[in-house]
């Protein structure tokens, strides 16, 4: 299982440095923001990818007596709960890279 996370880790990093390098290297401002969006879809990947981890359970559950029910069914080698705030704050950088990207391409048309 080493062998494919890796695999995704080196093409997420890829990603990150093409963004880079096009927000280094392009003069025209449409080409940089869109260079800037793609290093931004990296590096939300790669939280991603590296807050995914085998064995681990949502915690959210409707009822009590369900989440006492579902401790008790999960086996003792499960990993126990994700941790809901890094999703939250990748969502929230996502949103905010949605905005910036919006903002840029705006002032981009003169619009703004």
């Amino acid at each position: 299982m080493a062998a494919p996370f890796r695999l995704l880790e080196a093409l997420v990093l890829l990603t990150v440095l093409v963004g880079l390098l096009g927000m280094i290297w392009r003069r025209n401002l449409f080409l940089r923001a869109l260079a800037m969006d793609v290093m931004g879809i990296g590096s939300v990947a790669l939280f991603v990818l590296v807050a995914s981890r085998p064995g681990l359970r949502t915690p959210i559950l409707g009822r009590p007596e369900l989440a006492e029910a579902a401790a008790a069914a999960a086996p003792p080698a499960a990993g126990g709960l994700a941790d809901p705030i890094p999703q939250a704050v990748i969502l929230t950088a996502i949103v905010i890279g949605l905005s910036i990207q919006a903002l840029l391409l705006v002032r981009y048309r003169g619009l703004f």
